[in-house]
């Protein structure tokens, strides 16, 4: 009789629960479900308007979707749910909230409902950036040695700037707060009754080193005296590595999912760093690309070396007994995303339905069309931010050289150009830090459905790049650690060699493509540098009177509704 594991992997907008054979790896049927309440950047469900730069998230629907994709994807896959012997879950990073001492969230209670630090805080939740930029200063300032393990810089998607933010903001309901947890920490317990605290996302957002722990509390008293004691009071609780039991499913939990009360439940893990196994990799100086509305970098390798702008290095981040690195970019989906809903005239939506496809088909038709070179622009990528190398999200995008006879699909394929040089960036990074990319593979909906964008992506960097088989490689990394943690394997290099696998479509380098690639690249080092590192820093000066002119245009609406 086959057994199976289920993967459930929590990302931006959705959750998606997959069934794999344990066995085989073969991929059964899997189920989604939107969250209810979406991203909240505009206001809460009550109405309360949040500031800019916000994300937020609401954790009745992590609950709402796993009491649907898990019984949706084993009553598709025509299962039992006695065959099923393990699950494992996956999650953005850092996804934080505050909970109670009942390990209920603070936006459940009626009196904190209308407060925005009550609810979870996203990922890409940027309203903690003049935070992260003072504990930066502040490790620089006392040479703190776990700096350089983070490229240098400490970015305000992590846990310390939020936490800090919420210090600052609201003081009260941060001594309300009994513990700050990722939200897939939350989720576990939700299943098991039981606080695993994952080590991957406090070694990659929590600086926290499986040497050293976290940050000394001199360090944290230095950002702020209120902040000294950080750690022993609100990020208490025992770190495990992934492939281990983080417990049993409970009762409830088996009333709520439809799954055998008692099977495994491995400690969560990153959704980036959760598609390596997936990907076919598992060797030092292995890098995966995972790719969608923004992009991970993550590489392995055997020993530890400080790359300017890296996420983190981590040991036994990604693989156990190597040194896991990640760096990322902050936009590249959502870029592509952005250009077709704001920038695409009627008349080629019009054309896109006439042939029936998408404006992004349609694009990508006649962008393959041109040269590389040939529309005479120029962007960069910043349209969220930068992430890695720069790490600073209060950079903006650029785009350079456009005419009068600029067409709609040379802007489109200068954007997809300039996520491959922002990926040549860090990948130049790594190498020159001494850290030989040997093998590189990618996973995610772009590398799957876009064939232009991977051949850019190959000539940009001069690699072969090799494809995941997976179209769902964060479930399928899920399931290939619920497998080890149910014992089924001994490891996850054992359980990757039967669950994994990869596409048969190879993106190699086009000479000629390449040769016209390294001159743009060039070109886009020189902007990069420019606008990225204090030569000219119009792009925040714009950003902070844009600011304040919102600001004004508020008291101005409040006092006129006065009058």
């Amino acid at each position: 009789m086959s057994k199976y594991v289920i993967g459930v992997d929590f990302g931006t907008l959705s959750a998606r629960a997959l069934v794999v054979n344990v066995d085989t790896g073969a991929e059964l049927r899997s189920a989604m479900m939107d969250y209810p309440h979406a991203v909240m950047d505009k206001q809460l469900p009550d109405g309360t308007k949040l500031p800019p730069d916000w994300a937020l998230q609401h954790p009745q629907d992590y609950m709402d979707c796993l009491a649907h994709v898990i019984p949706e994807a084993i009553r598709l896959s025509d299962i039992s749910a006695d065959d099923v012997i393990g699950i494992g879950i996956d999650f953005t990073a850092c996804t934080m909230l505050p909970v109670d001492r009942h390990m209920e969230p603070l936006c459940f209670d009626p009196k904190y409902a209308g407060n925005p630090h009550a609810y979870i805080k996203l990922w890409k939740h940027h309203a903690a950036q003049q935070e992260a930029n003072h504990i930066t200063a502040i490790a620089k300032q006392r040479n703190e040695p776990f700096l350089p393990r983070y490229g240098g810089k400490i970015s305000s998607e992590w846990m310390i700037p939020k936490l800090y933010q919420l210090l600052k903001e609201d003081p009260s309901l941060y001594e309300s707060t009994h513990l700050f947890v990722e939200s897939a920490d939350w989720v576990i317990h939700q299943l098991t009754g039981t606080l695993a605290r994952n080590a991957c996302s406090a070694g990659y957002k929590a600086l926290w080193n499986k040497q050293d722990g976290y940050p000394t509390e001199d360090f944290f008293r230095a950002i702020d005296p209120k902040f000294a004691n950080v750690v022993d009071d609100k990020l208490n609780g025992a770190l495990h590595p992934m492939g281990a039991k983080a417990g049993e499913i409970t009762e409830a939990a088996a009333r709520l999912t439809g799954l055998k009360q008692g099977i495994a439940v491995a400690v969560a893990n990153v959704d980036a760093h959760v598609s390596f196994p997936p990907s076919g990799l598992t060797q030092s100086g292995d890098m995966l690309m995972i790719m969608g509305t923004s992009t991970c970098h993550v590489m392995v390798a055997d020993e530890e070396r400080m790359v300017p702008g890296m996420c983190g290095v981590v040991e036994d981040g990604v693989i156990p007994g190597l040194m896991g690195y990640e760096a990322g970019q902050s936009c590249v989906g959502d870029l592509f995303n952005w250009f077709v809903e704001c920038c695409v005239p009627e008349s080629y939506a019009k054309e896109a339905r006439d042939h029936g496809e998408s404006l992004h088909q349609l694009l990508t038709r006649k962008a393959q069309l041109l040269t590389p070179g040939e529309s005479g622009l120029l962007a960069l990528d910043w349209w969220n931010g930068n992430r890695s190398v720069l790490v600073d999200v209060d950079l903006t995008g650029l785009l350079l050289g456009m005419t009068l006879q600029t067409k709609p699909e040379e802007m489109y394929r200068a954007l997809l150009e300039a996520t491959a040089f922002g990926t040549r960036v860090i990948f130049d990074a790594f190498e020159d830090s001494g850290l030989p990319i040997r093998r590189l593979h990618a996973c995610g909906g772009i590398s799957q459905k876009n064939p232009l964008v991977m051949q850019i992506y190959a000539d940009v960097l001069g690699r072969e790049i090799r494809i995941a088989r997976s179209s769902q490689t964060p479930a399928l990394g899920s399931s290939i650690w619920a497998a080890v943690a149910a014992g089924h394997y001994d490891n996850v290099h054992d359980a990757a060699d039967q669950m994994a696998g990869l596409l048969d479509t190879v993106y190699r380098p086009i000479p000629a493509h390449a040769e016209v690639y390294q001159s743009l690249y060039q070109e886009y080092l020189l902007l990069h540098d420019y606008f990225g590192r204090g030569e000219n820093n119009v792009m925040k000066r714009l950003k902070r009177i844009k600011e304040q002119s919102i600001s004004s245009a508020h008291i101005d609406q409040h006092e006129g509704g006065a009058r």
